[in-house]
């Protein structure tokens, strides 16, 4: 083949002309890491259900919404409760099976008394799985903080979590917000929403590492006045300090997506 006879090349044929092949492929890249519809649906499902799912439902943020998304005075009681009777007689009583037994019947109680009222079990059959769980590890070893050992695994696997989703740049809390409030992963492309979401996520993975670096020390010092004291930071460190930082983080989503959420109303509305 003569030089004449050879095709001259084509734009885009070849190298890329202006950077359009290059921004393709970053295009490309892009779209690969966007979850995909049936797991962003998943992820808006399980925001819907978080607690931040629960302040999105309300029009303002006061205290009976907070309340609310902690899953009212029995939702409360239905959490400390069960810690507290444990905390008490144990303190009083060192004895391990009579302070497991107490808590466990009380989160049987509360149990036995949604099913009774036909009210949502969830939450309540959450927490006497927990509790039943904690108090088989007890009363196998006979060691009152072994009580504790699911709670201490399930804060290091929330904060390993977490930090996770901030090293691979996709922070949890940013994940439920974006879909909870309509605006799926584009909060991405938007360099100070990504930020934003970042430090709250960075917030939450310090209230999980906290529980850890107060309640690991106690835990392994396997003393009763130890786990006394591990059974009241579990408390002190429960409720506390998720609702505020709870209802910090829904002030700062509102404040970054404006849009309004997307409930269940608006959701059956747009399949229609």
């Amino acid at each position: 083949m003569t030089d004449q006879d050879r095709p001259e090349p084509q734009p885009g044929a070849g190298a890329p002309v202006g950077g359009a092949a290059s921004a393709d492929d970053s295009a490309a890249r892009t779209a690969d890491t966007v979850p995909g519809p049936g797991l962003g649906e998943t992820i808006a499902a399980a925001a819907r259900r978080s607690g931040l799912g629960q302040l999105a439902e309300t029009e303002t943020s006061t205290g009976a919404a907070l309340l609310g998304a902690l899953g009212g005075i029995r939702g409360l009681c239905e959490t400390v409760l069960p810690g507290l009777v444990f905390l008490v007689l144990f303190t009083f009583t060192q004895n391990v099976p009579l302070s497991i037994g107490c808590s466990v019947a009380v989160a049987i109680v509360f149990t036995v008394a949604r099913i009774i009222g036909k009210t949502p079990v969830t939450q309540a059959l959450a927490g006497l799985i927990g509790v039943g769980i904690s108090a088989i590890l007890a009363l196998i070893t006979g060691r009152g903080e072994d009580n504790f050992l699911l709670g201490i695994w399930t804060n290091a696997a929330y904060a390993a979590g977490i930090l996770i989703s901030m090293l691979v740049r996709w922070p949890v809390i940013g994940l439920a917000a974006g879909y909870l409030m309509g605006d799926g992963v584009a909060w991405r492309s938007d360099k100070r929403k990504f930020r934003v979401m970042q430090a709250l996520t960075f917030f939450w993975f310090l209230l999980f590492a906290a529980r850890l670096v107060v309640q690991v020390p106690l835990y392994l010092a396997h003393t009763d006045a130890a786990t006394s004291a591990l059974a009241l930071t579990k408390l002190l460190m429960g409720v506390p300090l998720y609702a505020p930082l709870l209802l910090v983080t829904w002030f700062v989503v509102k404040g970054q997506f404006p849009q309004k959420p997307v409930t269940n109303e608006r959701r059956t509305a747009s399949q229609k």
